[in-house]
C-alpha cells in the first residue's frame, strides 16, 4: 500500500489550527488513545512534520501543536542546535517517514541562549559556541534567539539535500502566551 503523505503546505496549516486550539486548552487535545497506540505501533508512524526544538521542559511541541502519538518527529537539544546526530534524524524523518516540513521552533527565555553570551566550559560548550556563532554580539534576548534559528535553519539547508516538495521555516514559541510566531 502506497503511503500519502501530508504536503508541507497543509502540515504548517495542521499546526497553526492545533496551536490556535492549544491557546485555550487546559489539557492536551491530541491523539492519545489506546486504539492510536496500537494503530501507530502496528502501522507505524506517519508524522506531518519535523519539530527541530529545545530541550527546555516548558516547550512541548506535541502539546504546543495539539498532536497525537504518531503526528510529529521531534528532535530536541538544548538551544536547538543542529550537529551531525540532528541532520542524521531529519533526513530520516524526510527520506523514510515522508515528512515534508522541517520547523525549526526556539523560544522565548531559551537558558542555552543566554548562556551562549557568556564564557561556558565541558560540553555545554558545543551548544553555546554553536549559539555564538548564530548570534554574533546581539544581546537582546528575541533576536538573539531568531537569529538561532534562523542558523539552524540555513545550516538545515545547507546541509541536506532538501527537495522542493520538503519547506523549512523557522518558529518562535512565546512560553508566556503559548504563541507560535512562523516566519
Amino acid at each position: 500500500m502506497q503511503k500519502e503523505y501530508v504536503t508541507a503546505s497543509d502540515a504548517l496549516q495542521k499546526l497553526k489550527e492545533g496551536n490556535s486550539t492549544y491557546l485555550n486548552s487546559k489539557t492536551s487535545l491530541g491523539d492519545i488513545s489506546p486504539q492510536k497506540r496500537m494503530s501507530a505501533s502496528e502501522n507505524g508512524q506517519s508524522p506531518y512534520a519535523v519539530i527541530v526544538t529545545c530541550s527546555d521542559s516548558r516547550v512541548i511541541p506535541e502539546s504546543i501543536f495539539c498532536a497525537g502519538i504518531g503526528d510529529l518527529f521531534v528532535v530536541r537539544v538544548a538551544g536547538n542546535v543542529i550537529d551531525n546526530h540532528q541532520l542524521g534524524s531529519i533526513e530520516y524523518a524526510t527520506e523514510h517517514l515522508g515528512c515534508k516540513l522541517i520547523v525549526v521552533l526556539g523560544h522565548t527565555q531559551c537558558g542555552a541562549v543566554g548562556a551562549a553570551t557568556h564564557k561556558n566550559n565541558g560540553y555545554i560548550s558545543f551548544i553555546t559556541d554553536e549559539i555564538k556563532r548564530a548570534i554574533g554580539e546581539e544581546f537582546d534576548p528575541i533576536k538573539a534567539t531568531i537569529l538561532n534559528v534562523n542558523h539552524s535553519v540555513e545550516k538545515i539547508k545547507k546541509s541536506l539535500n532538501l527537495n522542493d516538495d520538503l519547506k523549512i521555516i523557522g518558529a518562535l514559541y512565546h512560553t508566556d502566551s503559548g504563541i507560535v510566531d512562523f516566519y
